[in-house]
């Protein structure tokens, strides 16, 4: 006898099964199943639902994430749930059209085959698979390593390549006081050579096709991985529409890929990129933007004229994702065209990405 339990989404109508043992956001994940998600650890509130019907009981959870009140009212965190009965489920969140580009979560290894010193505090890796991975621009994986001493690491990192290079996966990491991962690649205890376990994909800010007016891209730090991909995807795609590609970063020492970034522009008019410089007061020849990046955009946004049309897709620390918000809506952008990716360092095993 199976100790299986059918969960079924409303209002959607989608069921699928869920183990004993297993969560309800892990299960739809290994069965292709995007559900909204973000830390995937009860420490936001990206997978709130509502129970419907059935018996259910929760992991350890963030009350920042679900409040008494709420829980009293039904609702629940995906990512924190088992199931002890079939189940039926409201969705708060969803898109149609990340369930219909749902991937299966699997699980990977490969190997550890190049690694760069991008900047003072930015790293690139690439990483060669046993076999190919499918995913959307945009997403992100869990990486797991064991270091030269012997200890177990797992951190979530998006992918810089586009889907079509599904056998080596790139990703541009940035270093933290406190980061273990990015410490150790510094350190040489992650060292070429070393074996890693992939598992995903995850995330929801993956580029959508078919869409009108123009494609703004905005990143920070590490936040230039899945925005590369975004961007080096939508040209392959052949979809002709204006790209505004902004890149924050302190001073001009923070840039990286600019040579790449030049070549692109040449090669595709549409390309416009702008980078934006917090600490460039010292610098007289910098004539570039200068501020925060979420200023620029305002700036950017307005002298355009593009009151909300087009598709936003922002990736980097809170800090700029919160600033960048009002401004986007105060531009007339409505939520459904606007994709986040806030990329926070956490001292647990796997940081909500």
């Amino acid at each position: 006898m199976s100790d299986a339990h059918t969960v079924r989404l409303e209002p959607v109508g989608v069921e699928f099964e869920v183990e004993s043992g297993e969560t309800v956001l892990n299960a739809a994940f290994r069965q292709g199943i995007a559900l909204p998600h973000g830390c995937k650890e009860g420490q936001c509130s990206a997978c709130k639902c509502v129970l419907l019907d059935g018996e259910v009981d929760m992991l350890r959870y963030s009350t920042f994430a679900l409040n008494d009140m709420e829980k009293d009212t039904g609702h629940i965190l995906l990512c924190r749930t088992l199931a002890y009965s079939d189940m039926a489920v409201e969705l708060l969140n969803y898109d149609e059209e990340v369930l219909s580009k749902s991937i299966a979560v699997k699980t990977y290894y490969g190997r550890i085959v190049h690694i760069e010193r991008l900047t003072h505090d930015i790293r690139g890796i690439e990483i060669e698979l046993d076999s190919s991975i499918k995913f959307w621009a945009g997403q992100y994986v869990d990486i797991t390593v064991t270091t030269e001493k012997g200890e177990t690491i797992t951190r979530s990192f998006s992918m810089a390549n586009t889907p079509d290079e599904a056998e080596k996966l790139s990703f541009i990491i940035k270093k933290y006081p406190e980061g273990k991962f990015s410490g150790e690649l510094d350190s040489g205890g992650i060292r070429v050579g070393a074996e890693v376990t992939i598992v995903g994909p995850y995330g929801t800010c993956f580029r959508r096709e078919g869409r009108d007016g123009p494609l703004v891209l905005v990143g920070a730090g590490s936040g230039m991985s899945p925005i590369w991909s975004i961007l080096n995807d939508h040209l392959k795609s052949g979809e002709e529409r204006p790209v505004y590609f902004f890149y924050g970063a302190r001073t001009r020492e923070d840039l990286f890929h600019l040579d790449r970034i030049a070549d692109l522009t040449a090669r595709h008019p549409s390309v416009n990129f702008i980078p934006v410089l917090s600490h460039a007061n010292g610098d007289a020849s910098w004539e570039g933007s200068r501020g925060f990046v979420h200023e620029s955009v305002d700036a950017t946004l307005k002298e355009l004229g593009v009151d909300g049309q087009g598709d936003v897709y922002a990736c980097g620390p809170p800090p700029m994702i919160d600033a960048l918000q009002p401004v986007l809506f105060m531009n007339g952008f409505e939520a459904e065209r606007i994709f986040f990716d806030k990329f926070t360092t956490s001292s647990s095993a796997t940081p909500g990405h």
